[in-house]
């Protein structure tokens, strides 16, 4: 009776340790999936944990980077430039050019 116990006892041990490998492969290979898909991780509370980026993409943040400083650049120079354009609008020198050129338009009998 005592080896008929022994060999239930081991053959329940053997099936669960292939049931527990199952599922720890099973656990590797759907996060290794998630990673190669970018979808984040589950941590150890439940929060959301992002693998790490691959070369690619810390090239195409590199060329984002930059041409977000150019567009930076280029943008202070339309606002240098929009400035300069309200100052000579807002100039009474401007305001005094356009009255004299309305003056020269109106007809030789209409001037005042």
């Amino acid at each position: 009776m005592n080896g008929e116990h022994f060999e239930m006892v081991m053959v329940l041990l053997s099936g669960s340790l292939i049931v527990a490998m199952a599922g720890i492969i099973g656990w590797v290979y759907t996060t290794r999936i998630r990673i190669k898909a970018g979808y984040p991780l589950s941590g150890a509370w439940g929060q959301s944990v992002y693998p790490k980026s691959s070369s690619e993409d810390g090239e195409r943040i590199k060329l984002l980077s930059q041409e977000n400083a150019q567009l930076r650049a280029e943008l202070g120079s339309v606002k240098d430039r929009l400035a300069n354009v309200e100052r000579i609008v807002t100039d009474s020198g401007y305001g005094l050019t356009s009255q004299i050129e309305a003056l020269r338009q109106l007809p030789d009998g209409a001037k005042n």
